[in-house]
């Protein structure tokens, strides 16, 4: 095999984000905190709609950090997606608080019926749920106008995990925009990138403050290092700041390559019995709900389309093309086989059926063909 290999999601740089470095280089703050990351923090602020931005070290530590800020501790009891990476339910975990799987609606994101039915038998119980932590599944915003009203009903707090859906919208809204916190991620194959870091947003100067305190281990405000508070050292590095605002400045274009990369996706898939793109309507035809086409999947029902999601991604595996499952969900993860769990089969489903294909804005037109190409013949091949 001597193809380079292409991958689902490459950063995407250019001489732009080389330049931001440089700058912040030569500006002398090389250590963490600095004027790059005082600007990042209020563009990223703006972009999102929200009045705060918190730069930390990754999109795990905003949830973290935020669920720290509310009180969520050992023992309580955190409502979170099945369907999502591991890192979700890690920042939960290191709360001591304890998470409890609410399976997908046909979109893969959290279920608001099986959410009231989760709320409902925990209170049976006599268990009292403290926040719920939906996660944006590829992109795809998630219902987060019922998730609000049934967290509100049960008196429980909503911090939005938005790592895959920066800079996609739901009724006009930004990705960054719902929850009393919300935590994105910089990581290197998201939508935008500082190499590793993440931020967390919310409206609340209070809330921001204390992230901000925690984030830098908690040091007292006074001459000497006193510590009256576990801090951790959670804060984004003056140089990554520089390269986010760069790829922030960038995020719209970036998008639109995305968009492409889905309405290909759509027309190379349109007349393949059994296959659809996973997400659709939402998305590619624009307005006030969009998704951010951070990575386009499809669904194969393999009694109709006569192959299997895994038989596509070992065909593109042999061309050196990276395509992936969705998520395993949680509740299937063996580290927690037996945690709480709300489940109706569908993320199972999601799993099975789900892959993802190559969809970074950095993809050359000729890696663009070589999948096609790779695709097409597959699909010839059956």
């Amino acid at each position: 095999m001597t193809s380079t290999r292409i991958h689902l999601s490459s950063p995407d740089v250019t001489q732009l984000e080389e330049d931001a470095l440089v700058r912040a280089f030569r500006s002398g703050w090389i250590a963490p905190l600095g004027p790059e990351v005082d600007a990042f923090e209020v563009e990223l602020a703006q972009y999102c709609g929200r009045a705060h931005a918190v730069a930390l070290s990754s999109g795990t530590a905003a949830l973290h950090l935020a669920l720290l800020t509310l009180g969520i501790g050992p023992r309580d009891l955190v409502l979170t997606s099945t369907m999502t990476f591991t890192a979700t339910v890690n920042a939960i975990i290191y709360t001591g608080a304890e998470p409890v799987f609410v399976d997908s609606d046909e979109s893969g994101n959290i279920n608001p019926d099986l959410l009231e039915d989760a709320f409902l038998a925990l209170e049976e119980q006599g268990r009292e749920v403290k926040a719920v932590v939906p996660v944006d599944l590829l992109g795809k915003i998630a219902d987060h106008d019922r998730i609000r009203m049934i967290a509100d009903r049960h008196g429980a707090v909503v911090v939005s995990d938005a790592a895959e859906s920066l800079g996609a919208r739901r009724a006009g809204r930004s990705a960054g925009s719902f929850g009393v916190a919300t935590a994105v991620s910089f990581n290197g194959n998201k939508i935008m990138t500082t190499s590793g870091g993440g931020a967390l947003l919310t409206d609340d100067p209070s809330m921001a403050d204390h992230v901000r305190y925690l984030a830098t281990q908690a040091r007292q405000p006074v001459v000497h290092y006193e510590h009256t508070d576990i801090g951790y050292n959670y804060r984004l590095s003056n140089l990554l700041a520089g390269l986010g605002r760069a790829q922030l400045s960038r995020l719209d274009e970036m998008l639109e390559k995305r968009r492409a990369h889905r309405l290909r996706y759509r027309r190379l898939f349109r007349d393949v019995a059994g296959v659809r793109i996973f997400g659709e309507p939402s998305g590619a035809d624009g307005g006030d709900t969009r998704d951010n086409f951070w990575l386009t999947s499809i669904l194969v029902d393999a009694p109709t389309s006569g192959f299997t999601a895994e038989d596509l991604r070992v065909a593109l595996g042999g061309a050196n093309i990276e395509a992936r499952p969705l998520w395993k969900p949680m509740h299937l993860q063996p580290v927690h086989a037996n945690r709480r769990a709300v489940i109706d089969g569908t993320s199972e489903h999601l799993f099975r059926t789900g892959i993802s294909l190559p969809s970074g804005s950095a993809l050359s037109a000729a890696e663009q063909q070589r999948v096609d190409t790779r695709i097409t013949e597959f699909l010839e091949e059956r």
